[in-house]
């Protein structure tokens, strides 16, 4: 089991930063990977940013260039930095832990933090 908590979000005006922060349970190094999702209203969870064991990092086209993820693992914690944010960054972000059991994968998540871009 893993627990992971969320802090960071708040309301932003758009072109301003923000950084996400998430705290796991457990040692993160041992993890296969943590990221980044987001769900607006009305829309579908979506990845924002993802990084694996090894340091390999994944962010969809939405967001490449504005946002980064990096990881501390001696305060087992993963951030997310956003930069350059626009209304449509507007979203509750989740923090999401892989792990991998054998051949069974599971997945652990955060409470969620909201983001609020608006003039």
């Amino acid at each position: 089991q893993v627990q992971l908590v969320e802090s960071g979000g708040g309301s932003v005006q758009p072109g301003g930063s923000l950084r996400l922060s998430c705290a796991a349970s457990a040692s993160i190094s041992s993890l296969y990977a943590m990221g980044w999702h987001r769900q607006a209203p009305g829309k579908q969870r979506e990845l924002v940013a993802q990084i694996r064991s090894g340091g390999l990092t994944n962010y969809p086209d939405s967001v490449k260039g504005r946002f980064t993820i990096s990881r501390d693992n001696s305060k087992n914690t993963v951030y997310l930095q956003m930069n350059s944010l626009r209304p449509e960054d507007t979203a509750v972000y989740f923090c999401n832990a892989i792990v991998w059991v054998g051949t069974s994968r599971r997945d652990y998540w955060g409470q969620g933090t909201q983001v609020t871009v608006s003039s």
